[in-house]
């Protein structure tokens, strides 16, 4: 029988992979401390598997439409069916695992259409006092900062971190980005905010191996990279005339089937391109192609930081998506990487663009990309101070930062 403390740890994708990843990412390593609880609230993808150390389990997955507006992944539920039940197996969770920590992926930050089943579960879990679960938030680097109501959604999610949670992990490097940047209530939190540095996906590629003079062009998980692709297929025929550029797209599995036909279509005969729906690992493709077009989620840019390829980003920017344009303008202040907005982006300029891309060497900048390790060492540390008789505005002491 285990004598590991419990982990129950929540996360929702609803759009592309990249909380999926950096999620499963950080709770592979928890598992080398903590028994992991893993409640998964989207589409798990085809073709990646999941650690063997995790218990997983897979609520009816909900997901986001064009239109801000989510719907049942699951064809056996509607949206109200799945809704309840999903609230009831995320309380049925608490009640049998007895979690000592409740980590949660983003909320309330984001994803507040989902505190119908969040907040039972942070309710349910104050009144298991006085054994109650220590409840942290992990957090990517940039919150969305472009929302019609951002004050008002700033000030409810620091009323909800300040009434329910623990603590506040922002996964990220100061130097590069804090959460005051892009979180902005009336009032500071008093809940401590501590930065583990970035968490890169983990790989064992090695990436010293020799590039081959090709492009690879992806999107993450693909489900709003179609634009993008189109462009690049289009200008393939001209970019191997111009320069013998081999290209590699990778669609990603959940670029829908409509558009991976159209794809297919577009790509059929072209010159030096070879079209992949899905490979099991982005890292290896990186270590072997020389330049990089993608979109410019938080995962996608771990990768790219960890390869040392030379990247041009194409941030998704969709309604109040403004999260990966902030990432890509820092980033290529930084020298890391070069950055273009989708609507300025016609066949002409992808060609340009490339051969720009083409004489461009990445700044290596050194930023802390050690964020799963620390970030279990700060949670192991704030399980202890709670532990003891004493206030806990000693969780200063484990380097906390406060916004």
């Amino acid at each position: 029988m285990t004598t590991k403390p419990v982990v129950l740890f929540y996360c929702q994708h609803s759009l592309g992979m990249g909380h999926l990843v950096r999620a499963l990412t950080l709770a592979d390593e928890l598992a080398k401390t903590f028994d992991v609880v893993f409640l998964n609230g989207g589409r798990f993808p085809e073709h990646t598997p999941p650690p063997n150390n995790l218990t997983i389990i897979n609520l009816p997955p909900l997901g986001m439409a064009n239109d801000n507006q989510l719907y049942s992944q699951d064809e056996r539920f509607s949206l109200i069916e799945a809704q309840e039940l999903r609230k009831k197996i995320i309380l049925a969770a608490l009640a049998d695992y007895q979690p000592q920590v409740i980590l949660i992926e983003l909320f309330p930050f984001g994803r507040k259409k989902f505190a119908g089943e969040l907040l039972p579960l942070l309710k349910a879990a104050k009144r298991m006092s006085p054994n109650n679960p220590l409840v942290i938030c992990s957090l990517r680097d940039i919150m969305v900062n472009a929302r019609k109501d951002q004050i008002r959604h700033d000030n409810r999610a620091r009323w909800l971190v300040d009434r329910y949670f623990d603590g506040v992990l922002v996964h990220a490097d100061p130097r590069f980005a804090t959460l005051a940047e892009s979180f902005k209530p009336s009032r500071s939190l008093i809940t401590p905010v501590s930065y583990t540095g970035f968490i890169l996906p983990k790989s064992n590629v090695v990436y010293d191996v020799k590039r081959q003079r090709r492009l690879l062009v992806s999107a993450g998980g693909g489900m709003v990279g179609a634009p993008l692709f189109k462009i690049a297929v289009a200008a393939q025929a001209q970019l191997w005339d111009k320069l013998q550029l081999p290209m590699t797209v990778v669609a990603g599995p959940f670029l829908p089937e409509s558009d991976w036909l159209d794809l297919q279509a577009a790509a059929d005969g072209c010159p030096g391109l070879t079209l992949h729906r899905h490979v099991p690992d982005m890292a290896q493709l990186l270590a072997t192609h020389s330049v990089s077009v993608s979109q410019c989620g938080y995962n996608t840019v771990m990768d790219l930081l960890k390869s040392g390829i030379s990247a041009l980003v194409v941030p998704f920017a969709q309604g109040q998506e403004d999260e990966q344009s902030n990432r890509a303008d820092r980033l290529s202040k930084l020298g890391l990487l070069q950055t273009i907005n989708l609507d300025d982006l016609t066949v002409e300029q992808f060609i340009t663009e490339i051969e720009n891309l083409l004489a461009f060497v990445p700044n290596n900048a050194t930023l802390d990309l050690a964020g799963a390790a620390r970030s279990v060492e700060l949670i192991d540390e704030m399980r202890a101070i709670r532990a003891l008789p004493i206030s806990p505005n000693l969780y200063q002491t484990s380097g906390a930062a406060y916004v």
